[in-house]
């Protein structure tokens, strides 16, 4: 049997850690990287200074909690200084989050076997849970040593709280005064982390996060805001279809006008670089291009799905599970169901176009700054463009606005585009590259497009005898460095949630058929999943209308074996009121999906108005494991929510002959703010590890109202999104 297996939380402990702690400008350092057999003795010994380090104190008592993880809105920064408040008992005011350096050995992401440094899959609490916590009481027990000496009492008569060591007797000191007394001290080989029931701020909504208030106010500063002596602008002019490269370029009149520095060619296309956005803007209109298209992607996106349904219609090139007989229980079945669904291509379209700086110095070194969800990835890549070792290339992590996977892509486009063009320019100046919206809509990278085919038998008391599922598309993982993945030709994140279908189903067979076309795909918000939970979610739907009976009873009784699914399907449908009567013209539809290790259920309260589905309320049920940071759930599930029903309602990428049609807003519409449902998030509490939320609020959304659109129609819709 061939299986896509179900993430697994690892049981990170403090023995998978190296802890190391060092002086830093009169201030302590706390910090420590994986425990690994074949790393160098002197690299054994953990951080020497505060950019390796986790947690540092200085002397004037603030403390720098360097981040691993990177924060696109999601707060995981919020979510670290948490876990590091919690065990080293600093005061919130004195507490400040940056970014880190490419460095997989300290940093490395735990969920990803810690030999790759990133943000995604929504892992940040899960690989930063253990690690963050060690450190912060690392600190505090060294910093309580410190005091202990220095004040000829017993260590544990003495407590840290709100940035301040104190004792009985009335001694009390800040973090800062300790701090290189501390740092001078032997690193504790184990220190105690505070019992769950002591736990003050994990758990609780008493801590702001650090970018509410310059959000609000609109002060907070992103890639696009960079400021620097001699920064130049340049904007992109990229081939018209996927695959074209230049063949000619006439910059004449271009390089003639006000402001304009130079137009250069680079691999992905020719920059317009000036003095400022404008000039560079209107610069490239003046710019003529003629494209080699001979290797170009011509087909539209009617073409591509109409080959991913011919795909889906015929036997599976390879099979990503296969429990019993699934086709010989749907021959000898009582009643057949089948369906078919198209998912269409999905832009990532954050608020915030592609963007990075550059700057290659003439002492070798090279400096890059942007929203860098992958760093280490990103330092490599730049350091190839550059001619560098990857140790050249300094990274200065920046906000950004929004990512949604688009930020994390394996090829580094706007990386490897910016330092081309820095490099191109001859070095020492410093260059941003600013993607328009329109070519951020338009550079691909986009949720691939899908047809999915299911089959279903049930026999004549309605039981579901045998399942078949067989999608087709394209792989986001071939060709990237994640293409180890691959397993017997299953791309995972083509058929996640559909593989690990968790009903009691006897026969049942998930089969994958991937399909070669010229588009750049990348991951989206919550994967796979994006279409396998819609598909698989109201098929169920149409099998128990098929078989009389109610959506939610037969999930459960098919969920037996899945006590976490249940019990958020559970919640879901209780806080909702499931099988209460409803006002003339609604109905509630209900769905329940399993990913990156965490469960959502969602119920939604819908209308139909004028043709279209009126969603007013949406309940939700989330099992995240332990939660660090419950309003930021709430905010995550919210936000899943809301983006989830904009690729359903509305949002899609087509191409005719190759070109992409929508290039802005107006064209590709997200969910507006007048569309938004009221909804409730309600937390499952827990006391298993944490697992993700950045993304699991967001599958069972569409298929919760699909469902309800199911009821007060008859028709289930097949084919996203719903309106065009």
């Amino acid at each position: 049997m061939n299986t896509i297996q179900r993430f697994q939380t690892p049981a990170a402990s403090r023995r998978a850690f190296l802890i190391g702690a060092a002086a830093t400008a009169g201030g302590l350092a706390v910090g420590f990287g994986p425990a690994r057999a074949a790393q160098p003795a002197a690299a054994e010994a953990g951080p020497a200074n505060p950019f390796t380090a986790y947690v540092t104190i200085a002397p004037d008592d603030t403390v720098t909690i360097l981040s691993a993880q990177f924060d696109m809105g999601q707060g995981s920064y919020h979510g670290v200084a948490t876990l590091v408040v919690e065990e080293l008992g600093a005061s919130w005011d004195q507490v400040t989050v940056e970014g880190v350096a490419g460095n997989p050995k300290l940093y490395g992401n735990i969920v990803w076997g810690g030999a790759f440094q990133g943000t995604g899959g929504s892992s940040s609490m899960v690989t930063s849970f253990d690690r963050y916590r060690l450190a912060g009481a690392t600190a505090r027990t060294m910093l309580v040593a410190a005091a202990a000496r220095a004040w000829g009492v017993p260590a544990g008569e003495i407590t840290v709280a709100e940035g301040q060591v104190r004792h009985a007797s009335g001694k009390a000191s800040g973090f800062g005064a300790l701090a290189a007394a501390a740092a001078a001290l032997p690193v504790p080989a184990d220190v105690p982390l505070k019992d769950r029931k002591d736990w003050t701020q994990i758990g609780a909504d008493s801590l702001r996060r650090f970018d509410s208030a310059a959000k609000a106010k609109g002060q907070q500063d992103y890639t696009i805001d960079l400021k620097l002596p001699g920064l130049l602008t340049a904007v992109m002019i990229h081939p018209p279809r996927f695959g074209a490269t230049v063949q000619a370029v006439d910059a004449a009149k271009a390089k003639a006008m006000p402001g304009v520095v130079d137009v250069v060619t680079v691999p992905s296309g020719v920059a317009v670089v000036a003095e400022h956005m404008w000039a560079a803007l209107k610069a490239r209109d003046a710019v003529t291009v003629t494209w080699d298209e001979s290797k170009a992607e011509k087909r539209g996106s009617d073409a591509i799905l109409a080959a991913c349904a011919q795909a889906a219609r015929s036997t599976p090139a390879h099979s990503a599970r296969a429990d019993g007989d699934a086709a010989g229980a749907l021959a000898g079945a009582a009643k057949v169901v089948e369906a078919e669904y198209t998912f269409p291509y999905l832009a990532h379209a954050a608020m915030e176009p592609l963007n990075a700086a550059a700057r290659i110095n003439a002492d070798g070194t090279v400096d890059l700054w942007g929203g860098l969800q992958n760093p280490d990835l990103y330092q490599f890549q730049a350091s190839q463009v550059a001619g560098v070792t990857p140790d050249k290339v300094r990274l200065h992590v920046l906000k950004t606005g929004g990512g949604f996977g688009r930020r994390g892509v394996p090829d580094g486009d706007i990386i490897i585009e910016t330092v081309s063009v820095a490099k191109a320019l001859g070095g020492n100046a410093p260059v941003k590259v600013q993607w328009t919206r329109e070519e951020d809509m338009r550079g691909g990278h986009y949720r691939p497009a899908y047809v999915h085919r299911l089959r279903a038998g049930l026999d004549a008391d309605g039981a579901i005898v045998g399942w078949e599922h067989h999608i087709a598309g394209q792989s986001i993982l071939k060709g990237t460095p994640f293409e180890g993945m691959v397993k017997d030709g299953v791309d995972v994140t083509s058929v996640e949630g559909a593989a690990t279908l968790p009903y009691a189903i006897p026969n049942l067979s998930v089969g994958l058929t991937t399909l070669d076309f010229g588009i750049p795909v990348l991951w989206w918000r919550s994967v796979g999943s994006t279409h396998t939970a819609y598909s698989t979610e109201t098929f169920l739907d149409e099998l128990a209308a098929a078989a009389g009976k109610d959506p939610l009873a037969l999930r459960l009784a098919l969920l037996k074996d899945h006590p976490r699914h249940a019990g958020v399907l559970r919640l879901a449908a209780e806080k909702a009121g499931w099988g209460r009567a409803l006002p003339p013209g609604r109905a509630l539809g209900l769905a329940v999906h399993e990913s990156f290790s965490s469960f959502a259920a969602h119920v939604a309260e819908v209308s139909m108005q004028d043709g279209r589905p009126k969603v007013h309320r949406v309940v939700a049920a989330v099992d995240c494991g332990t939660v660090v940071n419950p309003d930021g759930v709430r905010a995550q599930v919210e936000g899943s929510i809301g983006m989830g029903l904009g690729a359903a309602m509305a949002e899609r990428v087509t191409l005719t002959d190759g070109v992409v049609d929508q290039g802005n807003y107006d064209t590709y519409t997200p969910l507006r703010i007048d569309a938004m449902p009221d909804v409730e998030v309600h937390i499952v509490p827990s006391t298993e590890g944490p697992t993700g939320i950045g993304e699991p609020g967001l599958p069972p959304v569409a298929p919760a109202v699909a469902n309800a659109v199911f009821k007060l129609t008859g028709a289930m819709p097949h084919t996203l999104p719903w309106v065009t």
